[in-house]
């Protein structure tokens, strides 16, 4: 079955570009020029995952995101403007999956696009060896649906979410650098820096631990990384 994304800006030209080439390689694509649109979409409609802008009319995409997050897990990928950092790392913290910074190659956002569909719930290859649940504490990670627990209470992780802690509970001990997890979940190609690393491991820790400023499970090994261990 072919896989829908919702795109969404408010330049149409690029609107026009993305659909074009996204539904020459047979994705379904809906789009959405302003921020109320897209969260009605968002809403009302199942997607595989969505392009979103930064700036948008009536809610901009950072609200749109941070909205979206509170009813699903769908990845997103954002498109900020030139230079704006600040955009990028409260996409993160809003719990977009990645970035693109405009202008951009329509070839590089095809391949962030299949690159998260291979690593997300969306896909279909999954690392066959996984075990399908882990328990560890009051923490429960189910791999086959890839649905998390605390205290029995399911917490909704975004992709790059699941897939750091899948990584880190089938590797317990093992400390990554920044660089090694940029590389493992986001790929050998992912232009971004550790700064985003940083942001996935504080939100995560947010979302399972009972004291993210003391963690139980994913620590850090200071000037090194991080490494999980089972409690």
């Amino acid at each position: 079955m072919s896989k829908k994304i919702l795109v969404v800006d408010d330049e149409k030209l690029i609107i026009k570009g993305i659909t074009f080439s996204l539904e020459q390689d047979g994705f379904l694509v809906d789009t959405a020029f302003d921020g109320e649109e897209a969260l009605s979409l968002a809403k009302s409609k199942e997607y595989d995952l969505i392009v979103l802008d930064v700036m948008l009319p009536k809610i901009d995409g950072l609200n749109v995101c941070q909205q979206i997050r509170e009813f699903s897990v769908v990845p997103i990928i954002m498109l900020t403007a030139k230079g704006d950092d600040m955009d990028k790392i409260l996409g993160l913290e809003y719990g977009a999956d990645d970035y693109m910074t405009k202008p951009f190659n329509i070839l590089e956002l095809k391949a962030r696009i299949k690159a998260i569909f291979r690593r997300s719930k969306y896909g279909h290859n999954e690392e066959p060896e996984i075990p399908s649940q882990i328990t560890s504490g009051e923490l429960k990670i189910n791999c086959e649906s890839r649905r998390v627990y605390v205290k029995d209470i399911e917490v909704a992780l975004t992709a790059k979410e699941f897939d750091l802690l899948e990584l880190f509970v089938n590797h317990p001990n093992k400390v990554y650098s920044r660089e090694n997890l940029l590389n493992i979940v986001w790929g050998y190609d992912y232009p971004g820096d550790v700064r985003t690393v940083d942001v996935h491991v504080r939100r995560l820790r947010e979302k399972i631990e009972p004291n993210p400023s003391e963690p139980t499970y994913i620590h850090t090994k200071w000037g090194v990384g991080y490494y999980y261990q089972h409690a």
